[in-house]
């Protein structure tokens, strides 16, 4: 394992983020992973700061809810079947892990464990949300991304380790 200062590889990490990447959160017995085509990195409050936007419809809302962590593992190989699979069926319904192969294991500084899989992992705490107020987004994104009104709950995790497997 390879540690990694998160400025010099968010270039090359949110152009695959894009492509997608596994969001993992676990609180108490609850565990569960999820797509996240979305997140933002960034200095706020004098710290290393990852944001990722998870919408109250989703399993993982109810256990980042709970958590104080999360990680974000960012695949360095093509894993698009596994990424289509946790970005569209339920961790309620359907064992993610098993049904794709996904092996976890422990994270170095955090509860919420990490997708054993050659890539980019970020181990975060978080440090704030905010739920989104539509009345403060641009009209154009409201009506194409939350046709719905189920507006994301934006979670700050201060990255308290960053490492490439």
């Amino acid at each position: 394992m390879k540690d990694l200062n998160y400025m010099n590889i968010a270039d090359d990490v949110i152009r695959k983020i894009k492509k997608g990447a596994f969001l993992t959160v676990k609180a108490g017995n609850a565990l569960n992973t999820m797509t996240i085509g979305w997140a933002t990195f960034g200095f706020i409050w004098q710290k290393p700061i990852i944001m990722v936007a998870v919408r109250p419809t989703r399993y993982t809302f109810s256990i980042i809810e709970k958590a104080a962590d999360f990680t974000v593992t960012v695949p360095a190989g093509d894993m698009s079947k596994e990424i289509a699979i946790c970005g569209s069926e339920s961790g309620q319904d359907v064992d993610k892990f098993q049904k794709c192969n996904l092996e976890i294991i422990s994270g170095q500084k955090v509860v919420s464990p990490i997708i054993n899989t050659p890539g980019f992992h970020y181990e975060c705490k978080i440090v704030f949300k905010s739920v989104m107020n539509g009345a403060y987004l641009d009209k154009n994104y409201d009506a194409s991304l939350y046709p719905q009104k189920d507006y994301h709950t934006l979670y700050f995790g201060e990255i308290l380790a960053c490492y490439e497997t």
